[in-house]
C-alpha cells in the first residue's frame, strides 16, 4: 500500500493509506478521539495526507465534552428501551454533565431515573460500539419518521443551512449522519442524528450518575412543547466522579438561597416579583458595610460621586446604542405625561450627560464618576437564580473619560483598584477573560474595524501585565466595545465572573452623545470612555461571598459580631456593660438573654455564625473577665474585658477571617 504524509502531535510521519486516528495512539488508553487540524474526529476516522492529527485525552475538556455526549446517547437508549413511546429532543454536554430532552406521557419520577441508570449500566458492559455513518436528508427523514423533533431539526438544517443541536452538517458534503450503538454481532441497538464525535465503545464510559429530571421547553422556546429533561454527569474516573458529587454538596450546603433564609439576610416576595430582591436588617448590614467601603475606595481612586434617576426619556437609550443592541434585555415602556419613558438598564447614558453638562478640559481628564445606580434588566424567569441573577440591582458602576494617550493607563489603574478590591473581600484567585467581537455579525457591534482593533490590543497588552492567565472570549464583547473581565474562584473552586472593564469609543462620538475636550492645542476633541463595575452588583456580589464564605464572614462584615452569653440571668446585666462599651467602638454586639440554657444560647450563636461568643458567670464577673469562645468551637477562659475588647477591634479592622 502507497504511504502518506501526517504530523502527529507537531512531529511529522510516514503511515500507510487507510490508517485509523486509533492506530496512532494505540497504546495510550487515555485518548478517546482525535483533533484533525481545527476538527474533532472519532478514532475509527480514516487518515488522509497531509493531516495534523493530535490525541484528545479522556480528562481533557474536550475529552470530556465527548465522553458526557456519549453518556447522554447512551442515556436516551434506555430510555427508549423502557419507554418505547418516548420522543427524542436533543442531548449536548454541558457544564459538568449532559442532559437529554425526551417527550413523554407522564413526567419521569425518581424510580424512573433509578431503572433508566441501571439500564444504562448494562448497555456500557456490553461494549456496543459507536457506529457513524453520513445520510441524505430525505433517508434521514424515512429513517426517523417516528421522531417529530428529529423531522423539525432536519427541516431548520434544509431552510437555514445549519441545524440546531444535535443535527449538524458535516463538513464537506453538507450532509446529515446518524451514530448507531452497534451490538456484538454487529447489529444495531440503538441510533440518533448526531455530529458526533463519540467514543469508540460504550465501555469507555468510566463512570456516570443521573442528576434529576425537569421540565423543559422544546428548543428552549415558551410557545413550543413541555418537554422531560434529564441531567446526568460523567466523569473519566469513578474518583472524578465522587469529588465532582461532593463539590454539590458542598455547593448545596453554601447555596446563598438557602444561607439567605436561615440567616435572616433577604428575601424575594411574590407580591414584589421576581428577582427583586429585598434585604432584611442583617442582610442590610452586610450590603452597607460593603457600600460604605467601596464608595471610599473609589474616592480614594479618584472618583467622584454622582448620582442619576432610575428613569428617563426613551430617546436616550437610541442615542446610546442600548434600544437598538439591547432592547430585548430592557423592561417595556412607561407612559409619563403621553411621552415613553425607560427603567435604566445602564447608568453610563446618564454619566455621559454629565460629563456634557458644561465644556471640559484636557486638564480635567481622566475624569472619573461613580455610582451605585440602581438598574433593571428583563431578565427570562427561567434565568433569574437567588441574588446571582436578577431583575433589579445596584452597579457600583463608573466611567473614565480619558483621552486616547491615557487610556492604557487608566485601565491599568481600573485593573489593579478591581484586584485590590476583590481581595479585600477575601477572593484571591483570579483569570482574566478578553471579550471580543464576533466579526461575522458585523450587525451586532458598531464602530469601525481600526476602533475595534486598537481598544482589543490596549486591553490585552494591558492584561499580560498582570501575569495573570488571559482566556479569550470571542463575541463576548458589549456592542460598543471589547471588555476585560475578571473571573474569581471560590472557596470550593467554582468560578464567578466578577468585574468588567469596557473600552468605549462609540458612545463618544459625534453619531452618539457628542462628547468633547479642548486639548492643550485649542481643538476639540473625543475622549475614550470606560466602564467599569467592581462588584459587577451588589446584589451578585453578595450572594457570592455567601457562597464563598458559607455564611460566616469575616467580623468586619458579619452582621451580629459579637454576642453576650450569660451563665444564668444574674449574669446579664454585667454582658449589658460590656455591650455598651463595645457599641461605643462601633461593634456590632447583642445579649442573649432568653431563657434557653447556656448550650443552647452557644449553639444558637453557631448557627447564625456569630464570630465571638463573650460568656460569662460568676468567677468571670469577680474576675472582671469572659470567657472568649470563637464561632470555630475554640475557648479561652479568663479573658479580661480589656483584653477580649482588643481582640475583637483588632479582628474587625484587619478584615481576617475567624
Amino acid at each position: 500500500m502507497s504511504e502518506i504524509q501526517i504530523t502527529v502531535e507537531s512531529t511529522s510521519r510516514s503511515v500507510e493509506q487507510g490508517t485509523k486516528a486509533w492506530q496512532l495512539f494505540a497504546d495510550n488508553p487515555e485518548i478517546i478521539a482525535a483533533r484533525v487540524g481545527d476538527a474533532l474526529r472519532d478514532l475509527a476516522y480514516e487518515l488522509v495526507d497531509g493531516d495534523a492529527v493530535s490525541g484528545v485525552a479522556i480528562d481533557s475538556a474536550d475529552g470530556r465534552d465527548i465522553l458526557r455526549h456519549s453518556t447522554a446517547h447512551v442515556m436516551a437508549q434506555a430510555v427508549q428501551e423502557l419507554f418505547p413511546a418516548a420522543k427524542l429532543g436533543i442531548g449536548p454536554p454541558i457544564t459538568d454533565g449532559f442532559y437529554y430532552d425526551f417527550d413523554v406521557d407522564e413526567p419521569f419520577v425518581p424510580e424512573d431515573l433509578d431503572k433508566i441508570e441501571s439500564r444504562m449500566r448494562k448497555i456500557v458492559k456490553e461494549g456496543q460500539k459507536f457506529d457513524r455513518r453520513e445520510i441524505s436528508d430525505d433517508a434521514a427523514r424515512a429513517e426517523l419518521a417516528d421522531e417529530p423533533y428529529k423531522l423539525e431539526l432536519i427541516g431548520l438544517k434544509s431552510t437555514a443551512g445549519d441545524a440546531a443541536e444535535g443535527a449538524s452538517v458535516e463538513v464537506g458534503e453538507g450532509g446529515l449522519t446518524i451514530y448507531d450503538n452497534l451490538k456484538r454481532d454487529g447489529s444495531v441497538a440503538w441510533g440518533d442524528l448526531c455530529r458526533g464525535p463519540h467514543l469508540p465503545t460504550t465501555k469507555r464510559i468510566p463512570a456516570f450518575k443521573l442528576m434529576r429530571s425537569a421540565a423543559a421547553y422544546w428548543r428552549g422556546n415558551e410557545n413550543n412543547k413541555q418537554l422531560q429533561r434529564i441531567y446526568g454527569t460523567a466523569w473519566e474516573t469513578k474518583e472524578a466522579l465522587e469529588e465532582h458529587l461532593h463539590r454539590i454538596e458542598e455547593a448545596q450546603r453554601r447555596d446563598h438561597r438557602r444561607l439567605g433564609t436561615e440567616l435572616d439576610l433577604f428575601s424575594f416576595p411574590d407580591e414584589i416579583g421576581s428577582g427583586l430582591p429585598v434585604f432584611h436588617p442583617k442582610g442590610g448590614v452586610i450590603k452597607r458595610e460593603m457600600e460604605d467601603y467601596v464608595r471610599r475606595r473609589h474616592i480614594e481612586e479618584g472618583f467622584e460621586y454622582v448620582g442619576t434617576p432610575h428613569i428617563a426619556k426613551e430617546g436616550l437609550f437610541y442615542t446610546s446604542g442600548h434600544l437598538p443592541y439591547y432592547g430585548e434585555g430592557m423592561f417595556p415602556a412607561l407612559d409619563v405625561d403621553g411621552q415613553d419613558y425607560r427603567l435604566k438598564a445602564m447608568n453610563c447614558p446618564m454619566h455621559n450627560l454629565i460629563f456634557r453638562s458644561r465644556q471640559r478640559s484636557y486638564r480635567e481628564l481622566p475624569l472619573r464618576l461613580f455610582e451605585f445606580g440602581h438598574v433593571y434588566r428583563n431578565e427570562k424567569s427561567g434565568v433569574i437564580h437567588g441574588l446571582t441573577r436578577v431583575r433589579g440591582f445596584a452597579q457600583d458602576d463608573s466611567h473614565s473619560y480619558v483621552t486616547p494617550e491615557q487610556a492604557p493607563g487608566e485601565i491599568r489603574h481600573l485593573l489593579n483598584f478591581v484586584l485590590s478590591l476583590l481581595r479585600d473581600f477575601g477572593m484571591d484567585d483570579f483569570y482574566l477573560e478578553l471579550s471580543t467581537r464576533d466579526d461575522s455579525k458585523p450587525d451586532k457591534f458598531i464602530g469601525s474595524d481600526d476602533d475595534w482593533a486598537n481598544a482589543t490590543q490596549v486591553l490585552e497588552d494591558v492584561c499580560l501585565e498582570t501575569g495573570l492567565e488571559l482566556v479569550p472570549d470571542p463575541g463576548g464583547a458589549a456592542y460598543y466595545g471589547p471588555k476585560v473581565s475578571v473571573q474569581a474562584r471560590d472557596a470550593i473552586g467554582r468560578t464567578w465572573q466578577m468585574s468588567t472593564i469596557q473600552y468605549d469609543f462609540n458612545m463618544p462620538s459625534a453619531e452618539r452623545f457628542g462628547l468633547e475636550y479642548v486639548a492643550a492645542d485649542g481643538s476639540r476633541q473625543q475622549p475614550v470612555m470606560i466602564h467599569s463595575a467592581k462588584f459587577g452588583s451588589i446584589e451578585r456580589f453578595m450572594g457570592v461571598l455567601v457562597e464563598h464564605y458559607a455564611g460566616a464572614f469575616p467580623p468586619w462584615l458579619a452582621p451580629v459580631q459579637v454576642v453576650g452569653i450569660p451563665v444564668a440571668e444574674r449574669h446579664a446585666d454585667y454582658l449589658y456593660e460590656l455591650t455598651t462599651r463595645l457599641k461605643a467602638l462601633g461593634i456590632r454586639v447583642e445579649v442573649d438573654d432568653s431563657d434557653e440554657r447556656m448550650q443552647k444560647k452557644i449553639r444558637n450563636a453557631q448557627l447564625q455564625k456569630v464570630p465571638f461568643m463573650l460568656i460569662a458567670g460568676d468567677n468571670d464577673v469577680e474576675a472582671g473577665a469572659v470567657s472568649f469562645r470563637y464561632r470555630s468551637g475554640e475557648q479561652e477562659n479568663g479573658v479580661t474585658l480589656d483584653d477580649a475588647v482588643a481582640r475583637i477591634v483588632e479582628a474587625i479592622q484587619s478584615r481576617v477571617q475567624v
